[in-house]
């Protein structure tokens, strides 16, 4: 599955990736961003991700753009065993697009161009 962050540059976007466990056991993962631009995104909610039996959980990932190019990593969550039980090991695609540029500020300037 493919998650686009969509936004300004310099924004910061948020998108909340959800996580279901159908089984009778707690399921916990390591969650890790990996990739050429993985410094872009981050997980302001830890790398640990908990999934209560029969119970869902979001997960949230903040992208910041830095450069106009589109950014690329991967989220990846792997299943730690508790109790002998383990999940399946998550990937997820994240790419950003950014769709407008706006100024961080104006300044004005008022210099003489030459003097005789």
């Amino acid at each position: 599955k493919t998650i686009e962050f969509t936004g300004a540059f310099h924004a910061t976007v948020v998108k909340k990736v959800h996580l279901e466990n159908p089984s009778i056991k707690t399921l916990m993962y390591n969650a890790a961003l990996v990739g050429r631009e993985a410094d872009d995104f981050s997980l302001p909610e830890g790398n640990t991700v908990i999934i209560p039996p029969k119970g869902q959980v979001s997960v949230n990932v903040e992208f910041t753009s830095r450069f106009l190019h589109p950014a690329e990593a991967m989220l990846l969550l792997v299943s730690k065993t508790v109790g002998g039980i383990g999940g399946a090991t998550l990937a997820f695609a994240l790419k950003s697009k950014i769709t407008r540029v706006e100024p961080a500020g104006v300044l004005k300037c008022k210099s003489p161009c030459y003097e005789l």
